[in-house]
């Protein structure tokens, strides 16, 4: 059995390879499209086949010598459009226009891009046989013009600004987008680099931009003072306030304790005048007693007692010595009562 499929496979291979001697092969690559042109044909139409071959295949057409193939990469794209440094060759391709201020300025720009499979007949018949074909005679000349468009609306000073610089750059975007996708070009991004005004212009304006941030950098400067002392003086409100409340609190207790002294005072005053009141009304009573007969029994009284027990002598008067005189002692304790009585009132008042 396996004689005999290998003996059938051999005799296939002897038939089919007049077939495969007798046409046009064709291959594409991984990242290529394939197209077909018919120079004549036994059947169908001449010129450019409407199909697209996919990529990483190979391909036979008969009869041999009949048909054109070209490939298209369908990779992404890069259009670098720029300036030329010194010593490199080329002539500059960089983008120039002028801003609304009337600014010339010249800016390096990136397209990223790439063919529509689905497209590559229409560009073959419209635009090149080869990718670099599309890019030199389609991409490039609708980048220089759309982006110019693009940028033109804005003022030198936004060049400065990344966020201006990016809406004009997908502002761009969306007019190649616009204007390539009916051709099958797919733009995916466009990028602003580089930008170069005119010297004594870019001079100015630098200069212009130092000014300003050092501008800011002062006005920054002052905010922070002004916050600073702000700060202080908050500060200061609630020393000064602390300080107030310590020195309120210094008076209420000096108050407190003057009240205190002073009621203490008052009291300890008062007390000592009740008791003097109280004295001298206990020595005008006594007084009063003694003023009366009471008074003088009492004196008399009291001699008595301090003479009880003592010795009474008379002595003689008289030039002789020889006479004796009587003394009256009622008498003597009268003048005594009566002048202790006077000396007591005095010391009383």
């Amino acid at each position: 059995m396996k004689r005999m499929d290998l003996r059938m496979l051999g005799l296939f291979v002897l038939l089919a390879l007049p077939v495969v001697q007798g046409c046009a092969c064709h291959s594409t690559e991984a990242n290529e499209v394939g197209v077909l042109t018919r120079k004549f044909t036994l059947m169908g139409s001449r010129g450019v086949q409407p199909e697209t071959y996919a990529p990483g295949a190979t391909y036979f057409f008969f009869p041999p010598f009949s048909t054109d193939w070209d490939t298209f990469e369908t990779k992404l794209q890069n259009l670098r459009m720029r300036a030329k440094g010194e010593g490199e060759k080329g002539r500059t391709d960089d983008i120039e226009f002028k801003t609304v201020d009337g600014n010339d300025i010249a800016v390096d720009v990136t397209v990223a891009w790439r063919i529509d499979p689905a497209k590559a007949p229409h560009l073959m018949q419209k635009v090149g046989r080869t990718t670099l074909d599309v890019e030199s005679r389609l991409v490039r000349p609708a980048t220089r013009a759309l982006v110019r468009d693009a940028l033109n609306v804005l003022r030198s000073e936004d060049f400065y600004t990344a966020d201006k610089r990016f809406a004009a750059a997908e502002s761009a975007r969306k007019l190649l987008e616009v204007a390539l996708q009916p051709e099958g070009i797919i733009v995916e991004q466009v990028i602003l680099q580089e930008h170069r005004f005119n010297p004594e212009y870019e001079k100015v304006i630098r200069e212009k931009k130092l000014a300003e941030q050092m501008a800011e950098k002062l006005r920054s400067e002052a905010q922070a003072a002004a916050e600073e002392a702000k700060r202080n003086l908050e500060s200061a409100k609630g020393t000064v306030s602390q300080k107030i409340a310590q020195a309120q609190g210094e008076l209420e207790q000096t108050k407190l304790a003057a009240d205190a002294e002073l009621v203490r005072a008052t009291n300890e005053a008062t007390a000592i005048l009740k008791e003097a009141e109280a004295k001298s009304k206990g020595i005008a009573k006594e007084n009063e007693a003694m003023a009366g007969a009471g008074g003088r029994t009492m004196v008399k009284l009291r001699i008595a007692e301090a003479l009880m027990g003592k010795q009474i002598i008379f002595m003689p008067s008289g030039r002789s010595g020889a006479t004796l005189q009587t003394m009256d002692m009622n008498q003597i304790l009268t003048q005594y009562s009566a002048a202790r009585t006077a000396q007591t009132s005095s010391n009383g008042q």
